[in-house]
This record gives structure tokens, sequence and C-alpha cells, in this order.
């Protein structure tokens, strides 16, 4: 890992740390926000930002081009690592979330932290700046678009979406590295 890397997640765990300090006073500023257009366009990217929706676009972006197949079972892995940790979390801490009006059918969607739509998007990152450097910029934007429409629209403290974003980054970024090192994925596939 570069020292650039590792300058950005000592920097992203700082910030992760100071907004507990702040995590009320975004969301009552969040609250202080709402219009019917953002909340249309929030609603519209949370729903985008369905973990099931990131897979199918992510997948197609990389069925897109041929040679980058490869990569298909790095991603799909780091996802579903990202999200059942995120899960486990959200079970071992069980912070309530911020709305509590909202009624889920799964108890583990109850809580709070980390923010699962955040751990997925950021989840994605260190495979696209490896193989789509180009679209490295539109990813982070629709990543963070995800974890602010998060705490936009009620459902996440500022802590939830930087930890979930954190975590999502760190397990796509060792999903990469296992498989430039160790060729995992092309060993199973043969």
């Amino acid at each position: 890992m570069g020292k650039g890397k590792i300058l950005l997640i000592l920097l992203w765990v700082v910030l992760l740390v100071l907004s507990f300090s702040v995590d009320n006073n975004a969301s009552v500023f969040a609250e202080s926000l709402k219009n019917p257009f953002l909340d249309g366009f929030m609603s519209w990217i949370t729903y985008f930002g369905n973990v099931f929706v990131v897979l199918i676009v992510i997948t197609s972006l990389f069925l897109w081009e041929e040679k980058k197949r490869e990569w298909i079972p790095t991603l799909w892995s780091s996802f579903i690592a990202s999200i059942g940790v995120g899960l486990v979390l959200k079970w071992i801490i069980a912070r309530p979330r911020p709305m509590t009006e909202l009624v889920y059918a799964i108890t583990a969607l109850n809580y709070s932290f980390p923010s699962t739509h955040a751990t997925a998007a950021f989840a994605a990152l260190p495979i696209l700046d490896k193989e789509f450097p180009k679209f490295k910029w539109f990813w982070i934007l629709f990543a963070v678009l995800v974890a602010v429409s998060r705490v936009y629209i009620g459902v996440h403290y500022l802590s939830d979406v930087i930890a979930g974003a954190l975590l999502g980054y760190l397990i796509g970024y060792l999903f990469v590295y296992i498989e430039e090192k160790y060729k995992l994925f092309r060993k199973v596939r043969g």
C-alpha cells in the first residue's frame, strides 16, 4: 500500500472519530435541507444505491469490457464480504437508527452502524480504481451520494456512513491485494 493510500485511510479514520461528535448536528442539518426536489433525488439515489442494483451495475461494467471479466469474482466476493461484515457489526454494535418510525422485517436492518449501503458502494472503489481508472471519480461521486442520501433520508448518522465507506474500501482493497498476490480466483477458474 502506497503512502498516499495510507494517508487517505488515516484521514478517513480521523474523520470517523470526529464524526461521532457531530452525528446529531449532521442529522439536524440534513433535516433542515429537506425540500421536494432533494427528497425525490435522495430517495432515488438511496434506491439506486441498493446493494443489488450496485452489483448489477458494476458487474455490467466489467462485462462491458470482455478482458475485465476475470475481476468479477473478486468484485462479488468483496461485496458479499463487506455486506456480511457490515451486518455482523450491526448485530454486535446494535446502534439504533436515528429515525425510529421505520419498521424493518429483519432485525439486523433495524440497526444503524455501519451503513451497508455505503459499505457496498465503497467496496467497489479499489477494483474500479485498478481496472477502470477513468470511472473512478464518477464512482467516488456516486458512492458519496449514496452515503449522503442515507443521512439525508434519516436512516443513518454521519458516523455510520463514514464507517461503512471505510469498511467497504478496506475490504475491497483486501480482495484486490489477495487476487493480485495469490491469483486466488484465477486458480479456482483453472
